[in-house]
């Protein structure tokens, strides 16, 4: 059988396939809150026949949001929407379900991508507000100055998270991952080029990791022990002086030491100086070097786009599971694809078996727990 169909397990929870469905930022939601959009989008992945579908960067907080139109969980109104879309989509899928929680600090306030650029928005402009970040470091040089984090707003961002990842449990939902990638808030805390702080967050690795950790901690004390905690993590900034492979491998062992059910390999998205060297698989050799470093699952993303090249990965042990994102948005049917090119089956809706064109052989077998 394809390794690509075998199953494989986040901790406590266990995906049918090793597809996962990475977040994707959609840019529709009022106030944090989820609407018809989500449910359509999630609705359509989530007839993929992929393991596990990992919705947008979701903020903690209102000021986190890395655009006005960011999807929230910080407010019993962000709770409602979030669930009457998850219902939508839950009853007609089984499969698991998983929010990306993130705090985007400096790289908060912008507009959405296709419009002005997506650039950084004011304080008090329209739709715009204060960013936080550990120093008071902008992403961009012409960005706002953000406001650098005391003791008092780093223990509030905990206690978001954690609060966050209530809801989440709340919700049923099947994992949470923790966004310490892509240069935002957990990540600026990680590298010495956003983190000159001189205090016990700042400084050697063990004081930069430290906000993560402890958010780490607060999430797994809040939720319950069925519930997959993992963390998305940017293996490198692309750029000399910032964060690394090595300092990743060292914060891989340190979440794994704490409990952690798995960890997502990304990359950049640190510092606008980045050069990364982009091509067909480009950021397996980091989840590869993490790999050989933890017993934990280790899940790949990057330009994987064929089902030839996601089960060659596989197969080398580059990782344990694959992360698509504009291959899902591009064909969200990817999976079934997948399982013909590759001679295996996946589970979809009853109704969508007679799908196939005629002589392909049955690839698509019924979903166990799908509604009548």
């Amino acid at each position: 059988m394809a390794r690509l169909f075998t199953p494989v397990s986040f901790g406590p929870l266990t995906l049918a396939n090793r597809i996962v469905v990475a977040p994707m930022c959609q840019y529709a939601s009022s106030e944090g809150r989820a609407n018809d959009w989500h449910v359509q989008h999630w609705g359509t992945l989530s007839q993929s026949g992929a393991g596990l579908l990992l919705t947008e960067a979701t903020a903690v907080v209102p000021e986190g949001r890395i655009s006005w139109a960011d999807l929230g969980l910080y407010d019993d109104a962000c709770e409602a929407a979030f669930a009457q879309a998850l219902a939508s989509v839950r009853r007609w899928s089984p499969m698991p379900v998983g929010v990306q929680l993130a705090h985007a600090g400096r790289k908060a306030s912008t507009h959405r991508p296709w419009e002005h650029g997506g650039g950084a928005i004011a304080p008090g402009a329209t739709h715009g507000w204060q960013v936080v970040a550990p120093s008071a470091l902008p992403y961009a040089e012409h960005d706002p100055l953000p406001a650098a984090l005391d003791a008092a707003g780093i223990a509030r961002v905990v206690q978001a998270f954690a609060g966050a990842a209530r809801r989440a449990a709340r919700l049923g939902l099947d994992a949470i991952e923790l966004h310490a990638a892509h240069g935002y808030l957990l990540h600026q805390f990680l590298s010495p080029l956003s983190n000159r702080r001189e205090d016990g967050y700042g400084g050697p690795l063990a004081h930069r990791m430290r906000l993560l950790l402890e958010v780490f901690d607060a999430v797994r004390a809040v939720v319950p022990a069925t519930m997959a905690v993992g963390v998305r993590i940017s293996a490198t900034d692309w750029v000399d002086g910032g964060w690394d492979l090595p300092q990743s491998i060292a914060l891989a062992r340190a979440l794994e030491a704490h409990g952690c059910h798995f960890i997502h390999v990304s990359s950049g998205g640190l510092h606008p100086a980045q050069k990364i060297a982009v091509g067909p698989g480009y950021q397996l050799p980091f989840a590869t070097a993490i790999r050989r470093e933890v017993a934990m699952p280790v899940l790949g993303v990057g330009l994987i786009t064929t089902p030839a090249q996601a089960e060659a990965a596989l197969e080398q042990g580059q990782t344990d599971a694959i992360a698509l994102a504009r291959a899902m948005l591009y064909d969200p049917r990817w999976p079934w694809h997948a399982a013909a090119a590759l001679g295996a089956t996946v589970g979809t809706s009853p109704r969508f078996l007679r799908a196939l064109p005629h002589g392909l052989p049955p690839l698509l077998v019924p979903a166990t727990g799908t509604a009548d």
